[in-house]
């Protein structure tokens, strides 16, 4: 194909209206109930019922479905109806428009009954029974995860989880935490395992529906002339950021003091990512083959070891300022409160393809930037040709050599970029760094699905690619707990707000130049 040719999208590929393609193109087909337990919550209100009315609007439910509202406040359908449209007016990315807003309520309805009691799951069986609602069923524990077993032992008990791989079908969606530790997410996995089976569980970590994670694995398997650099013989390192400036808004202080940074951002969060950009490739794209690659990685992986002048973490915890209050200051967090906002870790793989290339983790709250990334940092030449120089428009000054780094930015404004040297246009030959740029925005005018659409979606599709297996769980927490006693053991870091954390976070990243800035 010469250069000047245009490649031609088949008529096939667009949608209906002839424009560009929808960002949802997948229906389901079958007639299916959606239980929310814990409906009237934040997480239901926020992000699950405007992203069913958005597979709703787009096409993407059958007409036959239902969505149930399980909580045990004193609520209707009507007052129900009248709460979700609120909340939708709010929160949905979707315009929301009085016809479809109509049509979508018509599928709601409430059932009022305490999810700790027996009874109220046998009255939920006996709508199943006498055929008002859709006899395949998803149930969606939006719940604390005190609720979880009397929840799942309650579906059980009253006869409304199906045989696995029958019809109707039925799934649970659990929400994390998947335990503290080790130990209480093996008994938290029994636990589920002796009500349903491992088919039927659906452990979801909603940033693995995000547009750029779901690419990471398009980008290293469906382009040759990257997935051979791939490896420690030309990666240095692995950067992998999720930075917050909120602090404990939403009266989230209590759940934030007995959780902390490792628990609920590595341990999960960015052990998947981790996972997605550090494995081998599968033999399909199932489940199940992703998923044992994943099982791979976390089975090699370990804390770095750590040396004086280079630790393998540091902890901090912000402080406070004229304008913001300090963690400990915080409604509902101890005063005297030792747990980390802040965590940076050095880790390594223990396998052939990554041994000897430490990755870095790091997450926290009032941090400088909001931004999730993953940035793979490239070896530098042997020999260095060339000046280079860092400009600010027509200002240069020589600078060291910066290497070539492939940066996933998972948000805000997703997209892949690649940091490589050129020559600046002059009579000199001098290089600097500029960018290829691979930004959604830039190259499709659509929204980006919600990372709950895509996730729900494929839930209902029973699709589990992109949810948590029960031995990547216990993996997980087997990496994390000692580091959990590390940090359990230590005295956080104070940091000032709106930093990029600690100072003494500098020694851990020290390999990379990727210091508090």
């Amino acid at each position: 194909m010469r250069l000047e040719e245009e490649v031609r999208i088949p008529d096939t590929a667009r949608n209906l209206n002839g424009g560009a393609m929808s960002t949802l193109e997948v229906q389901i087909e079958e007639p299916v109930t959606f239980v929310i337990s814990g409906a009237l919550g934040d997480l239901a209100r926020r992000k699950l019922i405007p992203a069913l009315y958005t597979l709703f609007k787009e096409g993407a439910l059958t007409a036959d479905f239902a969505i149930v509202g399980f909580a045990r406040r004193d609520y209707d359908n009507r007052s129900f109806c009248k709460l979700m449209e609120e909340s939708l007016r709010e929160h949905s990315r979707t315009a929301v428009d009085e016809p479809s807003l109509k049509a979508f309520c018509s599928h709601l309805s409430y059932y009022r009954g305490d999810l700790s009691d027996p009874a109220a799951y046998a009255g939920l069986k006996a709508k199943f029974d006498d055929g008002t609602l859709p006899a395949n069923r998803l149930f969606y524990l939006s719940i604390t995860p005190d609720l979880v077993e009397s929840a799942v032992t309650g579906l059980r008990q009253a006869g409304l989880i199906t045989p696995p791989h029958s019809k109707p079908w039925t799934r649970t969606v659990v929400e994390k935490p998947f335990g503290r530790n080790l130990q209480s997410a093996k008994a938290l996995n029994r636990m589920l395992l002796d009500h349903l089976d491992e088919s039927q569980i659906y452990r979801i970590d909603h940033y693995l529906g995000k547009e750029t994670v779901q690419n990471i694995l398009s980008f290293r398997f469906a382009n040759t002339i990257f997935e051979p650099v791939f490896n420690r013989t030309y990666v240095d390192n692995i950067q992998i950021t999720a930075a917050e400036t909120v602090g404990m808004e939403s009266g989230r202080g209590a759940f934030y003091d007995q959780t902390g940074a490792l628990r609920d951002m590595v341990v999960n969060h960015l052990f998947q990512l981790l996972c997605l950009v550090t494995m081998e490739p599968p033999d399909g794209l199932e489940a199940r083959s992703i998923r044992n690659e994943k099982m791979k990685v976390l089975r090699a992986l370990h804390l770095a070891t750590a040396t004086t002048h280079h630790p393998a973490v540091c902890f901090g915890q912000y402080g406070g300022d004229s304008s913001v209050k300090a963690f400990r200051q915080e409604e509902r967090v101890s005063p005297q409160s030792k747990t980390e906002t802040f965590a940076a870790l050095r880790m390594e793989i223990n396998n052939w393809r990554w041994a000897g290339v430490p990755i870095y983790l790091r997450t926290g709250k009032r941090l400088a930037k909001k931004t999730t990334e993953i940035a793979v940092q490239f070896k530098t030449p042997p020999l260095s040709l060339f000046q280079h120089v860092a400009c600010k428009g027509d200002v240069c000054d020589l600078a060291g050599v910066k290497p070539n780094t492939l940066i996933f930015r998972i948000q805000p404004d997703e997209g892949i970029f690649l940091q490589v040297s050129a020559k600046r246009p002059s009579m000199q030959m001098v290089v600097e760094s500029v960018n290829m740029d691979f930004s959604y925005s830039g190259k499709w005018d659509k929204a980006l699905p919600e990372a709950y659409e895509r996730l729900l979606l494929d839930a209902l599709r029973g699709d589990s690619t992109l949810f948590t297996r029960s031995d990547e769980v216990e993996a997980e927490w087997e990496v994390i707990d000692d580091i959990l006693a590390i940090a359990t053991k230590s005295e956080p870091a104070v940091y000032a707000p709106g930093s990029w954390g600690p100072a003494e976070a500098d020694a851990v990243l020290l390999s990379t130049g990727w210091k508090n800035e």
